[in-house]
């Protein structure tokens, strides 16, 4: 049968504007504060810890960039590597020469490992008791390549590198309880004048832990026979791998597999890697996260439809149509669950960015991910509350009645 133009315009009036939605969706929320902040909780842990995680990764990586932009990343370090056989062919005196000669190599620096010689505090101490600390004879440009700079007191110059004298790196420093230069240290039989002590070099951390003498100077005290047991060398950016290609033909022409060449910022770059591994876990632990949050969410809505069937009875009675109660149930799961996306997008940024001015890191908060962050709730929160909504339109109006 056929509607009368009567029952035409009263459905026509049966509508529900945005305003409306808002105020009913709002209604169970109100009504029931403590439930709400206890559901949108749930929520709001799993986006801050989410959130947090994204901002410290993102903070960590551009220090991580800072430090390779200040550091460069065109450093190669080369090493006598060893032959099939476990013979290990050493590096020739003149090799730092030869590497110059290579087009596009802006420096050369070389490090040669004392072997026999060893650093203490002063001659009272235990000879076994080396502290695990390398000295090494080093040519002047060494600090210039590998980008280090000293803390306290200077670095070699053509008149203490003839004579004995020493840097020592931080960690040998420390070990050796030396706190300021121009102290004695007992080293290779003599004492021996502290000239300064280095910062730690980024990339080249082995010098941390290593003391310091000029090339002269090792010849004459301490026997050194000039060959190199480290090469440093800096190119221009755009030829760094035909330099790493180059390196062990010129050095050494007979056996160029009997190079090791490394690349130190290569390092860095893995542990960004290990962080990013890292950062991925904790994103799906926050992922779980977010997923009980939702199922929160969905619970407190089934409950809410259960307590209210005869709210909802009683305005189907009055005309409100199943498309009504759908969206009041589904506008409150997405207010509940947004609110609580939103709560939690500014914890994890205020997280984020607490961890990283606690690290001396510039804050790095991508505002694509909050925006997607909230997103992501809403989304969940409308399909945690699909079912509570779509039970609750079912509702028939007899229940008012009947309870």
């Amino acid at each position: 049968m056929s509607p009368t133009p009567a029952h035409r315009d009263e459905w026509q009036r049966s509508r529900l504007r945005g305003g409306d939605v808002l105020r009913l969706g709002t209604a169970g929320l109100r009504a029931r504060p403590m439930r709400a902040v206890l559901s949108a909780l749930g929520i709001a842990i799993g986006i801050a810890a989410m959130i947090a995680v994204v901002g410290i990764s993102a903070s960590s990586r551009e220090r991580l960039n800072a430090q390779l932009s200040a550091l460069g990343t065109n450093l190669l370090t080369m090493q006598p590597g060893e032959q099939f056989g476990g013979e290990t062919i050493p590096l020739p005196p003149d090799a730092v020469a030869r590497i110059l000669r290579i087009p596009g190599v802006q420096n050369a620096a070389a490090t040669g490992q004392l072997a026999e010689t060893h650093i203490y505090r002063n001659r009272t101490i235990d000879p076994g008791l080396t502290g695990g600390i390398a000295v090494l004879a080093t040519d002047l440009r060494l600090l210039e390549v590998v980008g280090g700079r000293i803390e306290r007191g200077r670095w070699l110059n053509p008149a203490t590198a003839r004579y004995p004298t020493v840097v020592l790196g931080r960690d040998a420093a420390r070990r050796l309880g030396v706190g300021r230069s121009g102290g004695l240290v007992w080293l290779g039989g003599l004492n021996v004048s502290v000239a300064g002590i280095l910062a730690p070099v980024a990339l080249a951390p082995e010098l941390d832990g290593a003391a310091l003498v000029g090339i002269p100077a090792a010849r004459r005290a301490f026997g050194f026979d000039g060959r190199p047991t480290t090469v440093y060398e800096r190119s221009t950016d755009a030829t760094v791998p035909t330099v790493r290609e180059l390196l062990g033909p010129t050095v050494q022409p007979q056996t160029p597999n009997g190079v090791e060449v490394s690349r130190p910022s290569d390092v860095l770059a893995a542990k960004n890697a290990a962080d990013d591994a890292f950062t991925g876990l904790l994103l799906a632990l926050g992922s779980i996260a977010l997923l009980v949050g939702g199922i929160g969410v969905a619970n407190t809505m089934v409950i809410s439809v259960l307590e209210r069937r005869r709210e909802i009875g009683l305005r189907r009675a009055l005309g409100a149509t199943r498309r009504h109660i759908r969206l009041q149930f589904l506008a409150e799961a997405l207010l509940l669950s947004t609110l609580g996306g939103i709560a939690g997008a500014a914890l994890g940024a205020a997280v984020s960015a607490a961890i990283a001015a606690a690290n001396g890191w510039v804050p790095v908060i991508p505002l694509p991910v909050l925006a997607a962050g909230v997103a992501a709730t809403t989304l969940i929160g409308g399909i945690a509350g699909l079912y509570p909504a779509i039970r609750a339109a079912r509702t028939p109006p007899t229940v008012a009645l009947s309870s």
